[in-house]
């Protein structure tokens, strides 16, 4: 009986529009009654206000508006990461590409030996080095934007 009541009571509290007072009517041999007004002959009444309605525009409390901004901001930062991430990345394969193109010796990089023959000079061994650095240090960033 008393949990029909009870449901009854959240039943009439569900409705925002049509919330009314609910009063607790407590009687001599301890039985609690719920209804729309106190039971006459009760030992004690108590009265149940319905909870505030929570259709329509509720205002944001500071707590939220910070929270929001809060999750704002790590999106933007992930997003953020997500780009150089992805940009460190394609500047890794264009230095591997240009790495591999540039193995071959330019026409400048060879010089003639007395004996007959060529031999490769200090400028390809140059290059070769700033190409393996650059290679090296997309690497690096790769790293550091992964983490």
């Amino acid at each position: 009986m008393k949990l029909r009541l009870i449901a009854l009571v959240l039943a009439l509290s569900a409705f925002g529009a049509g919330a009314q007072t609910v009063y607790k009517s407590t009687m001599p041999d301890g039985k609690v009654v719920y209804g729309e007004k106190p039971v006459p002959g009760a030992q004690k009444v108590d009265t149940l206000e319905p909870p505030p309605t929570t259709t329509g525009v509720t205002a944001v409390t500071p707590e939220e508006k910070a929270r929001a901004e809060m999750n704002a901001k790590q999106k933007a930062t992930s997003s953020t990461r997500s780009r150089e991430a992805d940009d460190a990345r394609q500047q890794l394969q264009k230095a591997e590409a240009a790495r591999d193109a540039g193995k071959e010796p330019l026409p400048t990089e060879r010089m003639g030996r007395a004996g007959g023959g060529t031999r490769l000079t200090e400028e390809y061994f140059v290059r070769q080095k700033s190409l393996e650095d650059a290679v090296s240090a997309a690497r690096k960033r790769v790293e550091e934007t992964g983490r």
